[in-house]
């Protein structure tokens, strides 16, 4: 997947949402709430059409969980095969990715640095190792922080905080030991992104 490499705080305002890709620095100098206008020189006198919209929640909704143009697709392909409410489907997929998973629980303080954790190696479900972010997890798997990461001092410093961490319903957290039980797979009002799927699934049926 292509990486962007700037400014995230741009997307953030391009979307007019807070999508928190900047870990804690969203809840204290959050660039949205000092410039809530879209980028660039004309962003102010912006008026989206019908597809504007549309394309503007596809954008964020690919934004807010880390995913390429092209994985999207596939993701809202795979949703259109499952009987019952496409976007609904395709929002649940979303939420059941490894790095939004490690997001959800606390092991991280975004999902960009999840995707990293999960890329370097510090998780296994179910006693193996799974370097993938997009690693959907289902009922029943058991995800942890691999030893060897419990002696960086990253999560040492983490470790405080996890224990008050509340986490959706469908999880289980056992901070002492890093783990986190995926009880059930996630309902669509237990997931925390700000998109109206309704609008993507117009957007790709036109």
């Amino acid at each position: 997947m292509s990486r962007y490499t700037n400014a995230v705080c741009r997307l953030c305002r391009r979307e007019a949402h807070k999508l928190y890709l900047k870990g804690d620095k969203c809840f204290t100098k959050c660039t949205l709430e000092k410039r809530p206008t879209p980028p660039g020189q004309h962003g102010r006198a912006r008026r989206l059409s019908e597809y504007g919209s549309q394309l503007r929640e596809k954008q964020k909704a690919k934004r807010f969980y880390g995913v390429g143009e092209k994985q999207f697709r596939n993701y809202f392909a795979r949703a259109a095969r499952v009987r019952g409410e496409t976007g609904k489907t395709l929002m649940l997929l979303l939420e059941r990715r490894l790095d939004n998973v490690i997001y959800r629980a606390g092991f991280a303080r975004s999902r960009p640095e999840a995707r990293q954790i999960v890329n370097h190696g510090h998780i296994e479900v179910n006693g193996r190792k799974v370097d993938i972010p997009s690693f959907l997890v289902s009922a029943g798997d058991e995800i942890k922080l691999r030893p060897r990461a419990l002696k960086l001092e990253k999560f040492k410093a983490m470790a405080e905080g996890l224990a008050g961490h509340n986490v959706p319903a469908w999880m289980s957290l056992d901070a002492e030991n890093w783990k986190v039980t995926i009880l059930r797979l996630p309902e669509r009002d237990e997931v925390d992104a700000p998109v109206d799927e309704r609008l993507i699934v117009e957007l790709y049926s036109k």
